[in-house]
């Protein structure tokens, strides 16, 4: 992978991770970095999956990007949980 393709790789990730994030509903108490380091995890996990269902192009694809906003949403959503669960005292 190129500097190019990794920095776009981050610029999706991020953009990625700030989709997945309008896509849950209710305020996530997580920090912003976090949810940018999961849209780029999420960005290349969501291209993986969509390559294994054949949904990958060599171009844009918004099939593509769904699946990665998806991801992006699931690990909001679990991350989120986990990290207001950690302040919590039972």
């Amino acid at each position: 992978m190129t500097v190019t393709g990794i920095i776009s790789a981050l610029v999706v990730g991020i953009i990625v991770g700030a989709l997945g994030r309008l896509v849950v509903p209710g305020k996530q108490n997580i920090p912003i970095w976090l949810t940018i380091v999961i849209g780029i995890v999420a960005a290349f996990i969501g291209t993986f999956i969509a390559g294994a269902i054949g949904l990958s192009t060599a171009g844009f694809s918004i099939w593509e990007l769904l699946v990665q906003v998806v991801v992006a949403a699931l690990g909001v959503f679990l991350v989120a949980g986990a990290y207001s669960r950690r302040g919590v005292r039972h």
